[in-house]
């Protein structure tokens, strides 16, 4: 007599393929894990890549193309079904898609030009129209906006890589700032969501109200922020819209009273990651009037914004989706902590003692590297096995 699970199936298959976050978030954190400590490693002079992109050009569209979006995919892919209730990618059409995502890395180190651009400008465009048509035919209007961001990022990587191939007039970088851009405004209508939804839910009583206006105001005025400093060369109102912008995410923030998740990790994490947004803003803004160097703006917002809550949502997420307790052990916590000197390293040291920058990028691409090798260690066998309960997912 076979048994109930047997008889289920949605418990069919291998379970890395049943829900979108799985090979996803298995392949980014592989590859955070990795390109970072290499990338520094060819920097240095250590390590010599065969690619047909420069190597500063190949790490930037990387870290977006290749980390965040495989991120924003798995995410995307398992929240839709989350919110629709309708079927998501699973099985051979996950597979493939992992697939796609994986052969473009690997394109670019291994394939000529031509074949790296072809796989890599393939995913996006997929991705968003099963995100699109899943919400469509389960009516939900309120998300259709991540999934036009998702097919701006599209065309973006499609202009990043017109512009390598000459077949646009474009700097390949003023791409890769629309595409940062974007990913930016995704994680600031996420974390209005999730963020604030996390600290009630964990922290009984406290009951979190952001006011209608704020919210409009911070997403409208870090979109006009955002792309005034993507489209238009620096000038001082580009700088105060981005000032304005950062004062609006600090409001909202303390909107969310971070200082209660305290003795939560998993909670402090993502408010600590958002915390990096304005900072990253303010340092755009300076780098407008000529202080400091687009790059500290850019890496605040990347890697302490992005990478921590990157590493937030996908513990959690992932913890929830198998099936497991709520509550960071102590190597995600340790993950945490290490993203967050990873962003300081980048970030504000090389602003302080800029005579050190190679030990600050060793310094930075090794807690990177770190925690994502941790998080492989905790959540490479759950995100492998059927979830701790037994459901579907």
């Amino acid at each position: 007599m076979r048994s109930a699970s047997a008889s289920v199936p949605s418990l069919q298959g291998w379970p890395l393929l049943r829900l979108g976050f799985r090979p996803f978030y298995l392949g980014a954190a592989a590859y955070g894990m990795l390109a970072v400590p290499l990338w520094i490693a060819v920097l240095l002079g250590r390590v010599s890549l065969n690619l047909t992109i420069p190597p500063v050009l190949w790490h930037a569209h990387e870290m977006l193309f290749g980390f965040a979006v495989a991120v924003i995919v798995g995410f995307l892919l398992t929240a839709g079904k989350a919110w629709t209730g309708l079927e998501t990618p699973r099985g051979c059409v996950l597979a493939a898609l992992a697939g796609l995502w994986l052969a473009a890395r690997l394109a670019a180190v291994f394939a000529p030009y031509g074949v790296y651009a072809v796989l890599d400008l393939l995913l996006l465009p997929l991705v968003g129209a099963i995100f699109i048509s899943v919400l469509l035919r389960a009516g939900g209007g309120r998300n259709l906006p991540l999934g036009a961001i998702l097919l701006l990022l599209a065309l973006t990587n499609a202009a990043f890589h017109g512009a390598v191939s000459g077949l646009i007039e474009l700097e390949p970088v003023r791409a890769l700032h629309g595409a940062l851009a974007l990913v930016v405004m995704i994680e600031c209508v996420i974390a209005g969501r999730v963020i604030p939804a996390f600290t009630q839910s964990a922290l009984p009583g406290v009951r979190l109200k952001v006011p209608a206006w704020l919210e409009q105001a911070t997403l409208g005025t870090t979109a006009i922020a955002l792309t005034s400093w993507v489209l238009v060369p620096a000038n001082v109102l580009s700088a105060t819209a981005l000032v304005a912008a950062a004062l609006l995410h600090v409001l909202r923030l303390l909107r969310w009273e971070p200082l209660r998740t305290r003795s939560r990790p998993i909670l402090w994490v993502l408010h600590l990651a958002y915390g990096w947004l304005p900072i990253g803003l303010a340092l755009l803004a300076l780098s407008q009037l000529d202080v400091v160097g687009a790059s500290s703006g850019i890496h605040a917002l990347a890697v302490g914004a992005t990478g921590g809550l990157i590493i937030g949502m996908i513990t959690r997420t992932a913890r929830g989706h198998t099936g497991r307790p709520l509550q960071a052990s102590k190597l995600e916590v340790a993950a945490y902590l290490l993203v967050a000197c990873a962003a300081v390293s980048r970030v504000l040291l090389p602003l302080l003692a800029p005579q050190h920058l190679v030990i600050w990028l060793v310094v930075a691409a090794a807690a990177w590297g770190m925690a994502f090798a941790l998080y492989l260690m905790v959540f490479s066998p759950w995100l492998l096995t059927t979830r701790l309960d037994g459901k579907d997912g």
